[in-house]
């Protein structure tokens, strides 16, 4: 039971660091943009399309004005995300490192309700395990 409580813990310690990766639009491939909330199949190659044709994105304002779809309010979404320019944010998008120091709080709430779950699963197995015996 604890081997299995210790892998739903780790497992959700593991995914928690997959959604706060940071993905820089210049060396991303198209996997690694599909993982930014906001971006999609069609959005990730347009990305790299006009990346290999263009070069590297300067600025944010670079790929604002290259990449059709991606306008001000769209880019401060992405980049709440977690999407870098050249390794920076977008001016007036909230931190991430802030946005992240929330998210753990909130998880660590679900991982202390976890045990309670995970204890009262035991116990129903423990019983459906007794009356099996029986």
């Amino acid at each position: 039971m604890f081997k299995k409580l210790l892998l739903a813990v780790a497992t959700l310690i593991a995914t928690m660091s997959f959604a706060f990766a940071q993905v820089d639009v210049n060396k991303a491939d198209a996997a690694a943009l599909d993982s930014v909330k906001g971006i999609g199949p069609a959005k990730s190659k347009a990305i790299i399309e006009e990346r290999t044709k263009g070069g590297d994105f300067k600025d944010w304002a670079d790929l604002e004005k290259r990449v059709k779809g991606i306008g001000e309010k769209n880019s401060i979404k992405l980049s709440e995300a977690g999407l870098q320019v050249n390794g920076k944010s977008k001016e007036g998008a909230p931190a991430k490192p802030m946005a992240a120091s929330s998210k753990p709080a909130a998880a660590a709430k679900g991982a202390k309700s976890m045990p309670a779950s995970a204890s009262a699963m035991a116990s129903g197995s423990a019983s459906a395990d007794s009356k099996a015996k029986k």
